[in-house]
């Protein structure tokens, strides 16, 4: 945790979360008798005395997290969860006291934060995550939102959290497809509404200090909220602080190894920094003078360049071949796919780090085996990392001169016509049709339009009805 007296005081909150109907078990519950469709199994309806159970289990966690040294919590009121389901009239269809109206439905999360605040006292933190855009069909208003906020004040909240969409949205709220920062229109918009006198945050694809600082000059808000990118790079802070944002390892918002991961039940990490929640597996460490090698490593692709640096973070002297005139390998067709513009932040920290641990590189140079044995004792040891070779499915007529290979499209930029057949629909086979379907040019992260993803997405930043959706949209129930 950065930060000193002289700065900033560190401070540490335990998030609080109830999972609702999103519970992957059969014990789920919810605000009625429902089923979520993200998951299998159907939720039962709470009965008043488990709400009140609820709010005590609640407060027990925050009581807990004091003692245990935090600064505060964050109960967890957006995304879909089970505050979210008692908030929306199309999930909450309720009739007693936690039900109909809107000052029914805001009752749970109210007499939550009461709660908190009455067993925690006066100088312990209550940070609630509070939705401001739910993107699914009959989520709530943008009225009801500023009410809620007001009324969260006034229960005891010291931080507000800025939550966007529903797990169970199909619109993407997280993923690299979003533009930096395009859901931060909220925070503002609540921050100009005045109805609150507290701390806001921001979230939501900020994963640069550009970005961050650009959002709090503009007084968007008055905090910025990263997750992702601190897995990327737990020294994203230090080195923003120390005016190193070229060395920062940037996260892609891929979500293959932290969320994805962590909804199958396995340990989160991080696809451009496996290290994340690793670290006391993955130990690099300076090696003493005798222990250091010098190495030849054959491909300078992710996987080359990643251990070339850790490598030379060692004290081995390496040496870094491709017979390409750049390195990244096939990260640099990944780069124009629309919506993959990150992958250009991944490229150029690899080139940063390459050249910042004194790694030699040798490009467009092809090493065989006879190379290798050549190269005698001025190679210790050699590390193949050339990649992968499309599979050759074998089908008749693939010779033909209209069968191309995902190559020839993405790096060798061969012509396609109008009509086109794709075989295989995986993260390949998808990746083409998006760059056939909607590659006009390359394009870097700044220059992706946020109006043009409102556009494509159905998202109404005017809320002008429930849940934030344009209204001809196809609807979406929960």
């Amino acid at each position: 945790i950065y930060g000193t007296s002289e700065t900033v005081a560190p401070k540490i909150c335990l998030q609080i979360l109830h999972t609702g109907r999103y519970a992957y078990h059969p014990f789920a519950v919810s605000a009625p008798s429902t089923k979520s469709p993200i998951s299998p199994f159907p939720a039962r309806a709470l009965s008043k005395r488990q709400i009140q159970q609820t709010i005590k289990d609640f407060t027990h966690t925050a009581t807990l997290a004091q003692e245990a040294g935090y600064d505060g919590v964050e109960i967890m009121g957006s995304e879909g969860y089970l505050i979210s389901q008692f908030l929306s009239p199309t999930t909450n269809l309720r009739t007693d006291d936690y039900g109909g109206s809107f000052a029914n439905r805001s009752r749970l999360p109210l007499e939550i934060v009461r709660s908190v605040r009455e067993a925690t006292g006066s100088n312990f933190m209550i940070v609630f995550r509070i939705s401001l855009l739910d993107l699914v069909d009959g989520g709530t208003t943008w009225e009801e939102s500023l009410e809620l906020a007001h009324e969260l004040e006034k229960a005891g909240v010291s931080i507000l959290n800025t939550g966007i969409g529903w797990h169970e949205a199909r619109v993407p709220t997280i993923s690299t497809a979003v533009p930096r920062g395009a859901f931060t229109f909220c925070t503002r918009e609540l921050k100009k509404a005045n109805v609150v006198d507290i701390p806001l945050v921001s979230t939501n694809r900020i994963n640069a200090p550009d970005t961050a600082e650009h959002i709090l000059a503009d007084d968007v808000s008055d905090l910025v909220s990263m997750a992702r990118p601190l897995l990327a790079d737990p020294d994203l802070l230090q080195k923003a602080m120390d005016q190193q944002a070229p060395a920062i390892n940037t996260c892609i918002a891929c979500n293959q190894a932290c969320l994805d991961h962590a909804f199958v039940g396995k340990t989160a990490s991080c696809l451009v920094n496996p290290k994340a929640c690793h670290e006391t597996e993955l130990i690099t460490r300076v090696l003493p003078e005798e222990e250091r090698l010098k190495l030849g490593v054959i491909g300078a692709g992710p996987a080359g360049c990643a251990f070339s640096i850790a490598a030379a973070e060692m004290g081995h002297s390496v040496t870094l071949y491709d017979r390409a005139d750049k390195v990244g390998g096939q990260f640099h067709m990944a780069k124009r796919i629309p919506g993959k513009e990150e992958f250009h932040e991944t490229l150029r920290y690899f080139e940063h780090q390459l050249k910042a641990n004194g790694v030699e590189l040798k490009l467009n140079t092809s090493i065989t085996h006879e190379d290798m044995e050549a190269a005698g004792e001025s190679i210790d040891k050699w590390i193949v990392a050339t990649g992968v070779t499309p599979r050759d499915p074998k089908i008749p007529g693939g010779d033909h001169p209209n069968v191309l290979s995902y190559i020839d499209v993405l790096r060798n930029n061969k012509p396609v016509g109008e009509r086109v057949a794709l075989i295989g629909a995986g993260g390949i086979g998808f990746d083409v049709a998006e760059f056939l379907l909607y590659h006009d040019k390359d394009k870097r992260h700044q220059d992706v339009s946020v109006d043009e993803f409102f556009e494509e997405w159905g998202i109404d930043p005017r809320q002008s009805k429930r849940g934030g959706l344009k209204s001809d949209c196809e609807p979406h129930k929960p």
